[in-house]
């Protein structure tokens, strides 16, 4: 397994991205990782090189690129600052990026993410056609909209156009059961491939094993659950 931090244009940007790729040669399927609040920190390093030595090519882009020092000050309010019209650029940039990877095989791409990530996943498979499955982990905020945005991805449900795994957490307030139960309902009615699950117990950021509310039982039950998924969807009859 290599990893390596890349640099990705948006819209005369550069965005630096994180890329963990699996050993031998391509072509791999890939996974877009969407960060936490953290950024592109220990944690969503540590979970591309895991989806890498599963045999994913994994690329966390920096969402906060556009940031200054000042306004990453405060990591509580750093989300304050986020725009979904930048976020989706972001996140179609590097899926462009993977696209066009000499070792990528540009339609098994999927997406998963963590906290403001599992936001983020849920609005680049509304917005994105490229992928084959998401994977969000418990993301929040999805009834309201963010910087310049003028719907809510609660609201672009309909784009929507792969399976959805999402994972919550029992003792969550945002997202809590009660918003779980809306997005199913919103996902049934209009007949989108989804399961939901929920994790006993389980509080917000339970996959983060560098924060106070990991669970070890709800890290440990999801994540290959998040694999089965993955394989099935982006792997299988490869």
């Amino acid at each position: 397994m290599a990893s390596s931090w890349e640099t990705v244009n948006v819209n005369g940007q550069k965005m630096d991205v994180y890329l963990s790729l699996p050993d031998g040669p391509g072509l791999f399927p890939a996974v877009v990782v969407s960060q936490h609040g953290g950024g592109v920190d220990q944690f969503i390093k540590e979970m591309s090189d895991r989806l890498a030595a599963e045999g994913y090519a994994a690329a966390a882009p920096n969402l906060f690129h556009r940031y200054s020092e000042e306004m990453l000050a405060d990591r509580s309010k750093r989300v304050q600052h986020m725009s979904d019209l930048d976020i989706v650029a972001d996140i179609n940039a590097t899926v462009d990026f993977l696209r066009e990877h000499q070792f990528v095989s540009s339609d098994r791409i999927g997406i998963t993410g963590f906290c403001m990530g599992g936001r983020v996943t849920w609005l680049a498979a509304a917005t994105n056609p490229h992928f084959a499955a998401a994977a969000p982990y418990y993301g929040g905020n999805l009834m309201v909209t963010w910087g310049k945005g003028t719907q809510a991805p609660f609201e672009l449900a309909e784009g929507i156009n792969c399976p959805i795994l999402f994972h919550f957490g029992e003792d969550d307030e945002n997202p809590s059961q009660s918003d779980m139960r809306k997005l199913d309902e919103e996902l049934t009615r209009l007949g989108k491939t989804h399961r939901f699950y929920t994790y006993p117990g389980a509080d917000h950021a339970f996959m983060d094993y560098t924060a106070v509310r990991y669970q070890k039982a709800a890290s440990e039950i999801s994540w290959p659950r998040t694999l089965d998924f993955f394989a099935q969807h982006l792997k299988a009859g490869a």
